[in-house]
């Protein structure tokens, strides 16, 4: 089983392409979406803890937990020690049930692939890119997103052009949909004829 990983920086499509490569019965592992399950009950004792007053009926409020922790690196160390493990966790589960279903393929959804340094645990890297008046607009757009918050977040994330430069493929999401597709059309059909990546 080939396992890709799937990253791009914040507002550049990632969760677009993700969706289109579900459309065609490839297995997703998506990282945000188990760290939202897991905030909504699994760990919300364990970062109430560690940041009091993040958790509200039982669930960790996102907007109080990033306020306790954005543009701090310590607490952000203290909450991904938290977090990673549980993921991880959830992660392997994903790829032992996606191998047992036979899948040739597999999709870890991974924002921080770099960043963390999983580049390493995949077969082949995606990178979904916009250009940047694109990717601002994008999530400048987003609700409660500030001109700071977006700082923040962008100071944290590796650039894009490194990214890109990395990577085994790169989806260009600033067309239209269906040209977006297509692209992950072709990553599929490339790699099921041996092609990992962009000098093969």
């Amino acid at each position: 089983m080939i396992t890709i990983g799937l990253t791009g920086s914040i507002g550049m499509g990632k969760t677009t392409v993700s969706r289109l490569f579900g459309r065609r019965g490839i297995p997703v592992f998506d990282a945000d979406a188990t760290v939202h399950r897991l905030y909504a009950g699994p760990l919300a004792a364990a970062v109430e803890a560690a940041f009091p007053g993040t958790v509200a009926d039982g669930a960790v409020d996102r907007r109080q937990l990033a306020a306790a922790v954005v543009g701090k690196p310590d607490d952000l160390k203290r909450l991904e020690a938290i977090v990673h493990p549980a993921v991880r966790a959830a992660e392997v589960a994903f790829l032992a049930e996606a191998r047992a279903s036979g899948a040739a393929v597999a999709v870890l959804d991974l924002p921080l692939l770099y960043e963390t340094g999983r580049q390493h645990d995949v077969d082949v890297v995606v990178v979904v890119s916009a250009p940047a008046a694109i990717q601002r607009q994008r999530v400048l757009d987003r609700p409660g997103m500030t001109e700071e918050k977006y700082a923040a977040i962008g100071a944290s994330q590796w650039p894009d052009a490194d990214k890109r430069a990395q990577a085994d493929f790169v989806i260009d999401t600033s067309g239209a949909i269906e040209v977006t597709d297509a692209a992950v059309a072709d990553v599929l059909a490339r790699l099921s004829r041996g092609k990992h990546g962009n000098q093969g």
